[in-house]
């Protein structure tokens, strides 16, 4: 019995395969902000410049977690205890003690962003970058771009093979190249250091930080097979 003859990897003269490669690109609003929180401290005994930097930590935590369901998520990151040494003499000594704990924030109510990163800004020995504005892994948004990009590779698929007096016949593979959102990029960051905590009778207005919209990108490559063309 004779097998049927494997497909032609390029089609044939009548029926033409047709590579192309379809994309899409969506500016949407961000749905999350993320703040980096260094909280420092220093000190020339070992244990109270671990009692500063704890006391610190627990109060930057305390003002985070008061913006109740606003806040998405609270990380801790790397924690450091670093002696310094002295720069000259014949021995070895401990002249200071740097401590310091990293935080990482996500904020989904961007009504309070701004409040927040300046009461933050505000606390004693605190470092604040941010914000990053993000979408979710799981963002509809994705989605979204993913079957654009196909609906444009069939678009122009279509317009191809109708410049040749062809017509579409299958979809015969459809590679999905690369769906992503932008990577999260600085909008606004806040360095500043005080005496006083962050709840002092004067407070610093709230920054006006505006969201900076993510660009979601997807890109397929697609192929079909279409009728003879009419030449």
């Amino acid at each position: 019995m004779n097998q049927p003859a494997a497909p032609v990897p390029y089609g044939t003269p009548d029926t033409p395969r047709l590579a192309v490669r379809g994309e899409a690109r969506l500016e949407v609003d961000p749905e999350t902000a993320r703040l980096g929180i260094t909280v420092a401290a220093r000190g020339s005994d070992r244990r109270a410049a671990l009692a500063d930097l704890t006391r610190r930590n627990k109060d930057v935590l305390d003002l985070v977690t008061s913006y109740g369901d606003a806040i998405e998520t609270v990380e801790t990151g790397a924690f450091t205890l670093t002696p310094e040494l002295t720069a000259k003499g014949r021995h070895e000594r401990v002249r200071a003690y740097h401590g310091r704990v990293h935080l990482t924030v996500t904020i989904a109510d961007f009504t309070v962003l701004g409040e927040l990163t300046t009461r933050l800004g505000d606390a004693e020995l605190t470092t604040v970058n941010g914000p990053r504005w993000a979408l979710r892994p799981d963002s509809p948004v994705h989605r979204e771009a993913r079957q654009e990009a196909v609906r444009q590779a069939v678009r122009r698929a279509r317009e191809y093979a109708e410049a040749v007096g062809a017509s579409l016949v299958a979809l015969v593979e459809l590679a999905d190249l690369e769906a992503e959102g932008a990577a999260m990029s600085p909008a606004a960051s806040v360095t500043h250091r005080s005496r006083s905590g962050y709840g002092g009778a004067e407070q610093a207005p709230a920054l006006d930080l505006e969201p900076e919209r993510q660009t979601v990108y997807a890109h397929v490559n697609a192929r079909f097979t279409m009728t003879r063309p009419e030449l």
